[in-house]
């Protein structure tokens, strides 16, 4: 299959790597500068090069005061849609710039200013949005941690990134229960050596806070005594490659990993893939469904489609049970949304409560173009259900916290290619992808290995990691001179399409045999009972490793679960051949994730191998990783 030659994709992609400055300063036209860089590309500058590094801008005001002095004043900037309160609020672009002046004007009376640090601990509320906004118009760094993540796991945030200030809220809302935040703030900031001057406290209805007297404050008090004043903060110049957020990489153990997002080649790659990527045009509603402590919700809940002039659509809500299966799908007829971007692991979840999509059929998506998947790998069976369901194009992309943006995407706004399943499709502009072997050889078309990057990683990528560059040389650039370490696995075939089969400790050694677990996990999939699963490896006295794979029942099987594992065991074995050893499969009733989506595999690894393990700080439901436990012992 040929790359479809209506799509602009190939020539736009050639010119982006034979003249990367030519393309990019192109691109940097979209953007409102203070002073505009004189040099797009400054090779001496950092680890590998720094994009635009004379170049003067302020985020928030791309983001927010150019629209309103633009025409779009009065069009919706920001819709938060909230299923666990019962509440929706809508903001224009001029209401959503007032209350970020007002909003930073409370920071700067608290000491913050350019260059300061402000941990951001929030659940999914539009004050999150106002807060992150107001951070980028001082200058002041951002670094959002997950609302409710573990009081150890913030402390050690707190200790890397010393903040000024902690943003935080009484409490989260979850589909079953209240989550305090308070208490987990106040732990955390007992452990931490680095104390922040004050906290800033969002008091919501469902559970109010205990404030300590001099160092905590209430949010509603501080922004009303700022709007009745008249205080408005203006926007701070800062360099292009002046840090805008710090984003720690979730699973981290000790010191932990911090990204630097700096602001304008970020600025840039955004805009550019808004619709260039996803094919939004300004002032098109658009539903991106990941959180603000994520990379995903970073870019695409507040930044991209605000830069580019969009209604960005926030949903404290799940995917299922807030209050069904049809959530999404109310959202997208509520609002107008032409584009539905989230994880697989949602769409596994709502396939799993609604296999023959009777909730897609009560809502009017006319308005949906396209569906974007992304977090982990898109299983096709998954892909394929959308699909079938939908009738739309379906867009596997596959990115990272560290690219800040999509590495491998089809382009929606360049016409799309010709869709294979398992493949999030080719390389976007500004990446040169290769698949090399342990010497960094390349390796042909085809054959499995690790995915680099070439150097320079395009803009929006991270400069470095947070007061660590050595670290950051380690863990990145070391192993593979020249190219940027993904540590994921995978191939590309003769068309050029990339196939991300998982992370480089994801291909298990059966006896000398290099196997994807991705590649089982497909064919499981395929099982008409199977809603989801995961398959590694688990160590063997003979053969090293040998695979086991862990299934998640569609609702209303009731079947024989033997049955059914014995009906896996049989499709691995008739697919892969024996050579796979395919032969214990788990039902179990959910499997453990992350908050984000991602399946704990290194967890249920070492609880398959007997060995010690701890609860991972990043889980959704600690219960799970008990059920991995007591359904392994049964099988045994």
């Amino acid at each position: 299959m040929s790359i479809h030659e209506c799509s602009r994709y190939r020539e736009v992609h050639a010119r982006s790597v034979s003249d990367p400055e030519g393309f990019w300063g192109e691109a940097a036209r979209e953007i409102d500068w203070i002073q505009a860089p004189t040099k797009v590309f400054d090779p001496s500058k950092g680890l590998y090069g720094r994009w635009f590094a004379d170049g003067v801008v302020n985020t928030c005001y791309n983001a927010l005061d150019r629209h309103v002095e633009g025409g779009r004043a009065d069009q919706l900037a920001l819709i938060h849609d909230s299923p666990v309160t019962g509440t929706v609020t809508k903001f224009t672009y001029r209401q959503l710039l007032d209350e970020v002046k007002a909003f930073a004007a409370v920071l700067a009376d608290l000491g913050v200013g350019k260059g300061d640090r402000v941990i951001i601990y929030m659940p999914m509320v539009s004050e999150a949005v106002v807060a992150m906004l107001a951070c980028a118009r001082l200058g002041a760094v951002h670094s959002v941690v997950f609302g409710g993540f573990a009081a150890k796991e913030l402390a050690t945030r707190i200790n890397d990134a010393k903040p000024k200030v902690i943003l935080s809220a009484s409490c989260g809302i979850e589909v079953s229960r209240i989550v305090p935040y308070k208490p987990l703030l106040d732990d955390a900031i007992a452990l931490a050596a680095h104390q922040p001057e004050s906290c800033v406290i969002l008091q919501r209805p469902q559970l109010k806070a205990d404030l300590i007297n001099g160092r905590d404050h209430d949010w509603a008090t501080l922004r009303a005594e700022a709007i009745a004043a008249g205080k408005s903060a203006p926007c701070t110049p800062v360099l292009a490659t002046d840090p805008l957020y710090i984003l720690y990489t979730s699973g981290t153990t000790g010191q932990p990993k911090g990204v630097v997002r700096d602001n304008g080649g970020y600025l840039v790659a955004l805009k550019w893939t808004m619709e260039n990527l996803y094919g939004v045009k300004p002032g098109e509603a658009w539903l991106c469904t990941s959180d603000i402590g994520w990379v995903v919700g970073h870019s695409y809940i507040v930044y991209g489609p605000l830069f580019h002039g969009a209604t960005t659509i926030m949903y404290e809500g799940k995917p299922v049970a807030t209050p069904d299966a049809g959530a999404f799908w109310r959202l997208v007829e509520d609002y107008k949304a032409v584009a539905l971007f989230t994880a697989p692991t949602a769409f596994r979840a709502i396939r799993k409560e609604d296999p023959e999509g009777a909730f897609i059929k009560k809502y009017d998506i006319s308005t949906l173009r396209t569906l974007f998947l992304a977090g982990e790998r898109a299983d096709p069976p998954t892909v394929e259900w959308a699909e079938q369901q939908l009738k739309l194009p379906v867009i596997d992309h596959w990115w990272q916290t560290e690219t800040g943006w999509c590495i491998a995407g089809n382009p929606v706004g360049l016409g799309l290619l010709p869709v294979k399943h398992g493949s999030p499709t080719v390389p976007m502009p500004g990446y040169q992808l290769e698949v090399v072997d342990e010497a960094a050889k390349p390796v042909p078309a085809g054959t499995m290995g690790s995915i680099v990057i070439k150097l320079p990683l395009p803009p929006g990528c991270l400069p470095t990691l947070w007061e660590q560059d050595e670290r950051c040389r380690e863990s990145y650039f070391a192993d593979y001179p020249g190219y940027y370490k993904t540590s994921d696995a995978g191939y590309m075939d003769e068309d050029g399409y990339v196939f991300v089969m998982g992370r480089t400790d994801d291909i298990i050694n059966v006896a000398g045999h290099r196997l994807s677990t991705g590649g089982m996990e497909e064919i499981l999939a395929s099982h008409p009972d199977v809603a989801e699963c995961a398959v590694l490896g688990v160590a063997d006295p003979i053969k090293g490793e040998v695979p086991c794979g862990f299934l998640v029942l569609k609702s209303g099987v009731t079947r024989d679960h033997a049955e059914i594992e014995k009906e896996v065991v049989k499709l691995v074995r008739d697919k892969l051949g024996p050579v796979a050893a395919f032969k214990l499969a788990v039902t179990v009733g959910r499997l453990p994730k992350t908050r984000s989506g991602k399946i704990l595999r290194g967890t249920m690894k070492k609880i398959a191998d007997g060995e010690a393990w701890s609860m991972p700080a990043t889980i959704e439901d600690p219960n799970a990783l008990e059920e991995i436990s007591v359904a392994l012992k049964s099988h045994h």
